[in-house]
Parts: C-alpha cells; structure tokens; sequence
C-alpha cells in the first residue's frame, strides 16, 4: 500500500493509512488488490472516518473483480472508474493477457500485452485506487508526480490552463484518475511500433509468392487477439464518454479557481478520449491490414493455380494433334497410305513437330505459356 498526500505542488508519499485529511489538497491512496482484499475493513474504516461514506458493497465487488470490464458508477459521494489497462506485462504469467497466454503461436507482443482491470474511487478528496500486483503503470506514475513536485516552481501556476494541467501536480482526485488513466493508454502506444512490425513481417511473407507460410493458427490468434482488444477499448471509451458527461453534471460555483478546475478535468477527458480513439483506429488498421493480406494471400494462390492450370491446359491442347495422328496410324488396318514406305516415318514425326511448334508458338504469344506477374 503507498499513500501519497498532495497540497499544492507538494507530494508527501507514506505507506500508513491517514487519520485524517490535510488542511489543503487531498489523499491518494494505491494499494494492490490482494492488500486492498486482505486490508478491506481497515480500509473501509478510514474512508468513513475522512469521508464520511465508505465503499458500497457493489463497488468492492467490482474492485475485487479481475475479469471486470472498464466500466463507471456512481454514488451521491463517490463515483467509481475500473479501466482495464493497455501495458507491458513483465511477471511470469500471473496477469491477464490477450487471450494468448500460455504457449499459443500468437505474436509475442500481443502475450505481453496485460489487461488486467484497475480500479479508482473519486471522491471529493481522496482518490482510492486498487490495482494488479506490481503494477508498473502506477509506480511510474506515483515516481513521476515526485518528481513533478520536486522540480514545480511557483511560475507554473501562472500558467496556460493546457500546459500547467499537462506538467503540474494534479489538482484533484479526478484530475489524478483521469493523468492516470491516461498514462495506461499510452503504454500501449509504446509498443504499437513493435506490434506493427510483426505483422508487417508476417504480411510480406503472406505476399511472397516463394514463400510457404504456415503460420497460420499463430496468425488466427493474432487476429482474435486484435479483435479483443478492439473490444476492450470501446469499453474504455464508453467508460470514459460516460464519465466525461456526467462532468456536466457537477455543480460548479461561480468561484473562478474552481470553474478553471473544472474546465481543466473536461479538457483532459477529451484528451483521454482522443488518446483512445487514437489506439482503437491503430488497432482496426491492423486488424484490416491482416485481413487484407490474408485475402492478397489467397488470391496470389489462386493466380498461380490458373496459371498453372493455363499452362497444363496449353500443353495439353499442343499434345492433341499428335496424339490423334498417332493413334491414326497406330490403327491395325491392312492398307494405310505411306505405311510401307520408308520416308513416312520422318515425315510424320517432321509433321507432328511442326505442328506442336505452331502452336506453341501461338500459345506464347496469346501468353498462355506465360507466368503473371
């Protein structure tokens, strides 16, 4: 379990529970499921006795749940954000990847992809957020706020309402969630260079003529896999789209710091839905291309079959003619012209040459003999 307390551009981080909130600021507090499973009632405790109002049953449920999909709630104190998380995954198989676990032949990016559910509780003035064990997302973001803090300088909150809600430390518990949010939606954009290169890889050798790919059941999971994560970002933006206008619905008073606060949280809900749509259109221009390639595929081998066959058909049509004249005179009549001369044997082998000459020839230049290009 970290707790991090914020107040202005400060950042106290701390591992016990608080007693009570800061003057100023607000209350970050991350712990891992199997704490937040093994911590509930104290947890629960504490949230009542700064809030005012625990956790709904419902909601545990839904915290505790790894095979929740990104979803929002609400309550009259709280609202409730699980995002399922676009991120390397670097344990040993204990996460929740793409439907690729184990040894299947799909693409090794897509295994390492871990989507394993993170879950925020916003209130007005703690933010709670449950997360996978080892959660790389949350460490680095929970490091960088530190730094952040370290390195703020008063300048900054004179700042342009973009530019100061992108650098400075985040003014609420919802505009926490929301740059956290947004941090695991760009993990993902950091290995989509290395997922595009491996299925281009796997297109050209699909559209190699001379090449024999037989990777197929690796490339069928990579589509499923593709697929589920299309899946698995329209959640996330369905949860986010909703989330951003139940924003509307806020009451906001006219005090200038806090209409600006406002503002910024709208902003940066559009910047995370825009973040999203950018991962959902890479992920279907995949998805396309792959099966683009698969259907070039399939009409390469076609192509070659008829020229093949157009080829067999052409030869085939030259070895008629011969054929019937050798069979007329392989017949057992008595009396045939030039059976019993000695030059009929050269003329009809000079004849059957000549014969299977013309038309090949006519068939190369009607280019029945020759190979598409």
């Amino acid at each position: 379990m970290r707790v991090l307390t914020i107040a202005g551009a400060q950042v106290h981080d701390g591992l016990a529970l608080p007693q009570q909130l800061p003057d100023q600021g607000y209350v970050w507090i991350s712990c891992s499921r199997e704490t937040f499973q093994s911590q509930l009632t104290l947890i629960q405790a504490t949230l009542e006795r700064i809030t005012g109002q625990p956790l709904v049953d419902l909601h545990v449920s839904d915290l505790l749940n790894a095979q929740l999909p990104s979803r929002f709630d609400f309550s009259s104190h709280y609202d409730l954000m699980v995002f399922r998380r676009l991120a390397p995954s670097n344990s040993n198989g204990s996460h929740q990847g793409l439907a690729l676990q184990g040894k299947r032949p799909g693409p090794p990016v897509l295994q390492r992809i871990d989507t394993s559910p993170v879950g925020f509780a916003v209130f007005d003035r703690v933010l709670l957020s449950v997360h996978p064990t080892e959660c790389a997302v949350q460490d680095a973001y929970a490091s960088r706020l530190l730094a952040s803090s370290s390195l703020a300088t008063p300048p900054l909150e004179s700042a342009d309402l973009r530019s100061a809600g992108a650098r400075g430390v985040p003014a609420s518990p919802a505009d926490m969630m929301l740059r956290i949010v947004n941090h695991m939606v760009d993990s993902y954009l950091d290995l989509r260079r290395e997922l595009t290169r491996q299925l281009e890889h796997w297109q050209t050798e699909l559209l190699n003529p001379r090449a024999r790919f037989n990777r197929w059941e690796g490339l069928m999971q990579a589509r499923v896999a593709l697929h589920q994560l299309e899946s698995l970002c329209d959640d996330q933006h369905t949860a986010v789209q909703t989330w951003t206008e139940s924003l509307e619905n806020w009451g906001v008073s006219q005090d200038s710091a806090e209409a600006r606060e406002h503002e910024l949280l709208k902003i940066r809900s559009r910047d995370v839905l825009e973040h999203i749509d950018r991962v959902m259109q890479h992920v279907r221009r995949l998805e396309h291309n792959t099966e683009t390639a698969v259907q070039m595929h399939f009409n390469l081998q076609g192509n070659r079959t008829n020229d093949i066959m157009r080829t067999l058909t052409a030869l085939t049509a030259i070895f008629l003619p011969l054929n019937l004249i050798a069979a007329v005179f392989g017949m057992n009549f008595e009396f045939m012209p030039w059976l019993h001369q000695a030059s009929a044997f050269w003329w009809t082998l000079g004849g059957m040459a000549l014969i299977a000459t013309v038309m090949g020839l006519v068939f190369w230049r009607k280019r029945y003999l020759a190979r598409t290009g």
